[in-house]
């Protein structure tokens, strides 16, 4: 790994943990910087995991306040964000390097019309606000299958879940979904290191970066206009998805 791609990937990772801790998103940066490095599709999603756990759980610290007042929305949606990221992180287990890069462009895509619609997703689940807590564990074990296989957009969804069992504090909401994305990553992440698939030598340079990133995010979070951020990451999004559609589909998986 040369220097530049080292620094390139620290600087994307600070990026995708800054922005994850602001606006959600940062998977659409960190995950193509790692294929633009080289590689490969399976280890690069496991590697994107691994690299920004740190920054989650930073952020969760950083909302540490935020907290004390969802301790009883904390522990089923817990629960279920463990369960829903370990059999996630086993599909992925079970899934071929090929295949996974024929689902890129789609996974992509899926993710970034989440982030596109997702605060209308997140209104309509708002107006049962107040539905049983239970139901909300099912939905999130659910969100946190997918984010156990790949994760982008796995915040807006999240968001929405809590809208959907009452919670309207916009704060305390990203404080919780920093814990649950922080429980459905490190699970995944656990059974990404015991079956190998994890490049380090990328990893630990995105791992500190990314820590960076998440905890420097949050702490500033309340002063900057998510929107600003929200548009970036749109942007960068949609690009990400038609460059992955041209590249697999146009020139081949195998090509440039």
């Amino acid at each position: 790994m040369t220097l530049g791609i080292a620094a390139l990937l620290f600087f994307a990772a600070a990026l995708a943990g800054a922005i994850n801790s602001v606006a959600g998103g940062g998977s659409f940066i960190a995950f193509p910087a790692l294929l633009f490095a080289g590689v490969p599709a399976v280890p690069a999603n496991a590697t994107n995991t691994i690299a920004l756990w740190p920054g989650t759980v930073a952020s969760a610290v950083a909302y540490r306040r935020e907290l004390r007042d969802a301790r009883q929305q904390l522990v089923p949606l817990g629960i279920a964000g463990l369960a829903g990221g370990l059999v996630g992180s086993v599909l992925l287990l079970r899934t071929s390097d090929r295949t996974f890069v024929l689902l890129i462009p789609w996974l992509l895509l899926f993710a970034t019309l989440l982030f596109t619609f997702g605060g209308g997703l997140t209104r309509t689940f708002g107006r049962g606000a107040g539905a049983p807590l239970a139901l909300g564990a099912v939905v999130q074990f659910s969100i946190s299958v997918y984010g156990g296989y790949f994760g982008g957009g796995m915040g807006i969804m999240t968001l929405a879940v809590l809208s959907l069992v009452g919670m309207i504090d916009i704060h305390r909401m990203n404080a919780l979904k920093a814990v649950l994305a922080s429980l459905v990553n490190g699970v995944a992440a656990v059974a990404f290191v015991i079956a190998g698939l994890v490049r380090w030598a990328p990893g630990v340079v995105m791992i500190v970066g990314g820590a960076v990133g998440g905890y420097a995010g949050a702490a500033i979070a309340r002063r900057i206009d998510p929107k600003r951020v929200r548009w970036l990451v749109l942007v960068v999004a949609w690009t990400m998805t038609v460059y992955f559609f041209w590249r697999t589909y146009a020139v081949g998986p195998h090509h440039g």
